[in-house]
């Protein structure tokens, strides 16, 4: 087992004369995670990605990692808490970091599996968002419409991702400015444990979509199919296979709609040019949450309410509902030899793979 050591992450007054750091106010979900970091003890690293400030106070973005350094080994990465409002996608994510933790306690194979895999975690994401309980971060800007990446066709007008005003949603930022410090924070840290490997898979929780759970993958910018359609048909098939029952929707997400600036299709285009040879899959967890909406429409006047289960059995259902999706693509990730397509079987696949989910798409066949 590869072991590390970690220094504390906590928040602090942005002004030395301001009211004491335990008068502050706090983020519930950091204090959990420090605990949780305490917990892993010297299985665990953990790092300050930034820093942001958010008035009274400035909180650090803090990255958890543990697990092989081998950059030869794959990896897979579990991000949260990019849209402050939507408080699950922290929770989830924390819930299966609290899982590998406390089984590192006694599940001799998990410490098996962390010998060939690295395992890295960022629940929070945007914790400016999460204390303000808004979409985007503490200047205004919704993080997954911050890359600079242009839609090569027509978006949604706002949601698409607008630079009219900070004062609208979906705002992106300036134009021509550099990406917003958690943004970049984010891109830095998939860049180095992630991409620089033969192999590895994201995964970003978010909620508020719809009745069903969905994973989405690129692209956002355009309604063309990735490179590695049919690597993600494999991984889709192996879903099914090994995952009875699952409740997903996997699908390309310019299925629904498309985005300027979106921060996977930004990364996967990144692992493209800048490391050929290597193989990225970022995965988007959708929840939908419009079914926590239809089982108690009270919900709809408070407006945590339509991206968060707020009855307690609920939350708890939903944290454990997405533990084995998680357990699912690590194990994914250390078997990637053997589900990943031959060269005879790959374009069987991706033809396949067109038929599912571009079928109105005939010249692309």
């Amino acid at each position: 087992m590869v072991t590390g050591h970690h220094r504390p992450i906590r928040p602090r007054g942005a002004n030395p004369r301001g009211p004491a750091p335990s008068l502050l106010p706090h983020l519930p979900e950091l204090d959990d995670l420090l605990r949780l970091i305490d917990a892993g003890g010297r299985h665990v690293q953990a790092r300050m990605a930034c820093k942001v400030d958010c008035g009274p106070v400035q909180f650090d973005v803090p990255v958890i990692s543990l697990g092989s350094h081998d950059v030869t080994h794959p990896a897979v990465a579990f991000v949260g808490g990019v849209h402050g409002l939507e408080r699950i996608g922290s929770q989830v994510v924390m819930t299966f970091l609290r899982t590998v933790i406390e089984r590192l306690k006694w599940d001799t194979l998990l410490h098996r599996q962390l010998e060939s895999l690295r395992m890295v975690f960022m629940p929070l994401v945007n914790p400016g968002g999460l204390w303000r309980g808004t979409r985007a971060n503490a200047q205004g800007v919704d993080l997954m419409r911050n890359a600079p990446l242009e839609a090569e066709e027509p978006v949604p007008f706002l949601i698409g991702g607008q630079r009219l005003s900070a004062l609208l949603p979906w705002y992106r930022g300036p134009a021509g400015q550099p990406m917003q410090p958690e943004s970049q924070a984010l891109c830095d840290t998939i860049e180095r444990e992630l991409l620089s490997r033969p192999f590895s898979i994201a995964l970003d929780c978010h909620s508020g979509f719809g009745v069903q759970d969905r994973l989405w993958f690129p692209y956002a910018h355009t309604t063309r199919p990735l490179p590695h359609l049919a690597e993600l048909h494999a991984l889709r098939c192996i879903l099914d296979q090994g995952y009875a029952h699952h409740p997903y929707v996997f699908e390309p997400q310019s299925q629904q709609y498309l985005t300027h600036g979106d921060l996977w299709d930004h990364l996967y285009l990144r692992a493209l040019t800048g490391h050929p040879g290597h193989l990225f899959l970022p995965l988007t967890l959708e929840m939908g949450s419009w079914l926590w909406v239809k089982k108690n429409p009270r919900q709809l006047f408070n407006r945590h309410g339509i991206f968060n289960p707020l009855i307690d059995h609920r939350q708890q259902r939903v944290l454990r509902r997405h533990l084995g999706l998680m357990d699912f693509l690590a194990r994914a990730a250390i078997g990637h030899r053997r589900w990943l397509p031959a060269a005879e079987a790959r374009e069987t696949l991706r033809l396949d793979a067109l038929r599912r989910w571009y079928a109105h798409r005939p010249e692309l066949r």
